[in-house]
């Protein structure tokens, strides 16, 4: 048989069960599995003692109930155990034997109800690991419920089961906690030198609070002893219950203050009673940050953000309920033992005040928590919280930022699996990228998916909050849309997500670097795989192309030979058009210039459109050109682009008829000029229609080079050079909305030029009045010299004959026609005359208009339109305006 000496320390443990409860070792299996489980629990006092102390008082224990033999043996057992695991023995000063009768039922009394439940020993604060992933999984297992429960452990009744209400709150065990400081883990423990059980001799331990003088002595009373002054140590017995929101005998609630208080009647002096209120507000602390978990844990509606915020929450409430445990121990030690609370070993409320700075702090910033996040949830929630870690006292930092890490993970889950997979299941509507269900699919890119601004945390900027956004967009289009079946893990590959809070923390501790590259990475190849999807396949690029030569007059060949085949059928009234002769008459332009070799896609996207026939209209006032699109690219060509695209078509349609028009009149006095020399009573008419034809060929020549070159060409020079720098399709449909904006306010087709529009089309107007009131001139004109010619002809044939050439009566019949024809060129001298004035002051009151634009393209197309102050010596408000502009442009000098 082993001696002493050379037994295991469970051998020893196992005997010294048996010797204890006085069974067999069969039936002490629960209770030795317990006492192993504590010793090996590593949570015994780490202050040194000295081992003769310790079995001096373990002989002074141990010889109340056995015989000096017994104990003598015992003791041997003791000392060697202590030699082998110091920690081991102070596992036998913990029973009271002020309470029982005997070892067996102290040791029966101290056994947990169930196998979960929490040993007051596991609450050392100066033995709690560093993180929560350095205790061993039985021990995890053991302090999972800790709580209020573990306070009275050593009560008679045995221990009190965890609240449901925090079990069904408290988080899964996790890594969230291997990632927590060893600062914010320590900081709901006592000082090293103040801990209640691991004080030691007085003249080797530091003093924290100011001991009470030995000579006072204090009069034994019960609490319920209403006849004198309430004693100290019931005070610290209520203030224990107070600090968890727990009315005490003495110190409640005061629904009236809003606070815990003395009652005014009970007699106590005012030191303690100004300790105890102090002390009492972490009651009041403790319960406000307790009812927004108890409230908002059972709410669903509150979303996965906030019940992180209230695990992260419950988290912090189970550290305290821990140091609370070491307290409440302590004074059921005390009490047991029936130490005076004179004693420097004794709880008082000074040491209390000292022990419980820290941990008030803590709830005092929990608590300003609760009340800064009450009404948020979701990004809104984490931004919060969020704003409370821009302080300077690093432990508070170090709580904010891990209360943070957890309520962010939720939020980064979410936007993982926005970038990586385009999946959004958010519920609650915590995460800052909003769907619309509604939504059809040809508006997927533009309304379907938003952000929520006051969901933005605010440690994620509104860049990324926008690439994010782009980003899950891109692989919802890709896939609705395009139709493209390409899985997201190729177009980008998916990195590791936010898995655990650690992970989170991670992350958020590197925004600018981790966290933005990944955002970054992601960003830019799904922009990059839908550009090239849009090119190559849906031909983007070719399409935009094709609106800048078609719609906007881009082919000139094309344009042209159009004009010249459809000015029969657009001469005609409005009424009279079918568009199907229209759209052969269009194929034919296409395969009779260059615009027969586009792609094939393109022409045939390209038709006729008539628009809404008004009285009096022809066919040159309802002819539009179309361009139909459909897919991925109506994305970019919606139906607010193809109606801007309408407009610019029909005002630059209107400006080419009217060079078209001014073409045909020059054509038409050249051809003429050589005729009517023979008719020298014209000569004054015609010197004024050249006049008045090159007044308005020099007006359309320089609107013509405005449009086309300084405002198309211009505008199609910037859209191309951001197109080919796009980064995503965004940028292309913002380019794209920018080039159409610059050409309908610098064609005159916003609201802010209405004006000018309608003088520029006035002066268009007096183009076709002057065309009409030219070629009625030349008819008459051409229909007069063509009765001379024939009144010649037929003079000459008769006196060839040998005949008189005319009788009188036909000389006078001549001599009277030309006589009224000669008459009517007065007539139409004064039409003329007309026309020009109306045109001139158009054209005057058009300048006026240009010199006050606040366009300085327009302005100095007023200089080109009346280069040679022509106008400007007619019109005295353009010799003003000219000078106000002067001014205005020296004074900016």
């Amino acid at each position: 048989m082993a001696t002493l000496d050379q037994k295991s320390p469970n051998v020893l443990l196992q005997s010294l069960c048996c010797r204890i409860t006085g069974k067999s070792e069969a039936e002490v299996a629960h209770q030795f599995q317990y006492a192993v489980r504590v010793i090996g629990s590593n949570y015994a006092p780490t202050i040194e003692r000295d081992e003769f102390l310790v079995s001096e008082k373990i002989k002074k224990e141990c010889k109340w109930h056995l015989d000096r033999s017994c104990s003598t043996m015992r003791t041997h057992s003791y000392c060697k155990i202590l030699s082998q695991q110091r920690q081991n023995a102070f596992l036998f000063l913990s029973p009271c034997p002020s309470q029982v009768g005997n070892y067996g039922a102290l040791f029966a009394q101290a056994l947990p109800r169930d196998a979960h439940s929490t040993p007051f020993f596991c609450t050392r604060p100066q033995s709690l690991a560093l993180s929560y992933g350095e205790r061993t999984a039985g021990l995890s297992a053991s302090i999972g419920t800790s709580g209020i429960s573990s306070m009275g452990v050593y009560t008679l009744n045995g221990p009190t089961p965890t609240p449901q209400s925090l079990l069904a709150g408290q988080p899964p065990q996790s890594a969230a906690g291997a990632g927590q400081s060893l600062g914010s883990r320590l900081a709901w423990t006592l000082p090293v030198s103040a801990s209640p059980s691991a004080l030691g001799p007085p003249a080797t331990r530091p003093l924290l609070g100011p001991p009470a003088p030995s000579s006072r002595l204090v009069r034994p009373r019960r609490d319920g002893d209403a006849a004198g002054d309430v004693s100290e140590t019931a005070l610290v017995r209520d203030i224990l219950y107070v600090f968890q929101g727990i009315d005490g005998k003495f110190i409640k609630m005061s629904t009236q203050d809003n606070c815990y208080k003395i009652d005014n009647k009970i007699v106590v002096c005012k030191s303690l009673r100004d300790t105890s209120s102090r002390l009492a507000e972490l009651g009041w602390l403790h319960n406000k940050v307790r009812k927004y978990t108890d409230a908002r844990s059972l709410d669903r509606a509150f979303g996965l953000v906030g019940q992180s915020f209230c695990a992260s929450l419950h988290q912090e409430l189970k550290e305290y309920y821990r140091l609370l445990s070491v307290l409440h121990s302590q004074l059921q030690v005390e009490d047991d033992q029936g130490v005076n609370m004179c004693t420097e070993n004794s709880l008082t409320l000074r040491r209390l005040l000292v022990w419980m700075y820290d941990p008030k702090v803590r709830l005092k910033t929990l608590a300003a928590l609760v009340d800064f996040c009450q009404g948020r949830k979701g990004g809104e929630l984490a931004s919060a919280v969020h704003a409370y870690g821009k302080t300077g006292d690093p432990q508070m930092r170090a709580l904010v930022q891990h209360i943070l890490c957890l309520v962010s993970h939720p939020i980064l889950n979410f936007l993982y699996r926005w970038i990586y997979d385009g999946e959004l299941e958010d519920t609650y509507h915590e995460f800052f990228v909003a769907s619309d269900p509604n939504v059809k699919t040809d508006r997927l890119w533009h309304d379907k998916y938003s952000l929520r601004k006051s969901m933005i945390p605010s440690f994620i900027t509104m860049d990324q909050a926008r690439k994010v956004l782009l980003i899950g967009k891109s692989i919802n289009f890709l896939h609705q849309v395009c139709h493209d079946r390409t899985p997201p893990s190729k177009i980008t590959p998916a990195s590791k997500s936010a898995d655990t809070p650690k992970d989170a923390a991670e992350l958020l501790s590197d925004l600018e670097g981790a966290f933005q590259e990944k955002i970054d990475a992601a960003y830019f190849d799904t922009s990059k795989y839908l550009l090239d999807v849009l090119n190559h396949n849906y031909l983007l690029l070719d399409h935009l192309q094709a609106m800048r030569r078609y719609l906007l007059l881009g082919q000139g060949d094309f344009i042209r030979h159009l004009m010249d085949l459809l000015k029969p059928e657009l001469a005609r009234p409005a009424t009279t058009l079918y568009q199907h002769n229209l759209t052969g008459i269009l194929e034919t332009a296409v395969r009779a210039t260059n615009a027969q070799f586009d792609n094939a896609e393109i022409l045939k996207r390209l038709d006729v459109r008539l628009l809404e026939v008004s009285p009096g209209d022809t066919g040159w006032d309802v002819f539009s050109l179309d361009y139909h699109v459909d897919g991925p690219i109506a994305t970019v060509f919606t139906r607010e682009c193809m109606g801007h695209y309408l407009r610019v078509f029909n005002f630059l349609w209107r400006a080419k008829r009217m060079e078209y028009t001014l073409t045909d009149i020059w054509k038409g006095q050249m051809c003429n000029a050589k005729l009517l020399k023979t008719m020298p009573e014209l000569s004054g008419v015609l010197h004024q229609c050249h006049i008045l034809a090159s007044e308005m060929v020099h007006f359309i020549h320089q609107m013509q080079y405005y449009i086309t070159f300084e405002v198309l060409e211009c505008s199609w020079d910037e859209l191309w050079n951001k197109v080919q720098q796009a980064q995503d399709l965004d940028h292309i449909i913002a380019a794209h909305e920018v080039f159409l904006d610059t050409i309908i306010s610098r064609c005159l087709l916003d609201n802010n030029s209405r004006s000018l529009l309608n003088q520029l089309r006035a002066i268009f107007d007096q183009i076709i009045e002057f065309q009409n009131a030219q070629d009625s001139l030349y008819r008459s004109a051409l229909e007069e010299l063509s009765l001379r010619l024939l009144y010649e002809e037929k003079k000459q044939q008769r006196e060839d004959e040998g005949q008189w050439g005319v009788t009188a009566e036909q000389e006078a019949e001549e001599k009277k026609r030309i006589q009224e024809f000669q008459d009517s060129i007065p007539k139409m001298r004064s039409q003329l005359r007309i026309l020009t004035h109306f045109y001139q002051s158009i054209v005057q009151q058009f300048l006026v208009l240009l010199m006050t634009s606040s366009d300085e393209s327009l302005r100095f197309l007023s200089f080109r339109l009346d280069f040679n102050e022509h106008y400007r010596a007619r019109e005295p408000r353009l010799r003003a305006s000219l000078g106000a502009t002067r001014g205005r442009r020296l004074s900016n000098i």
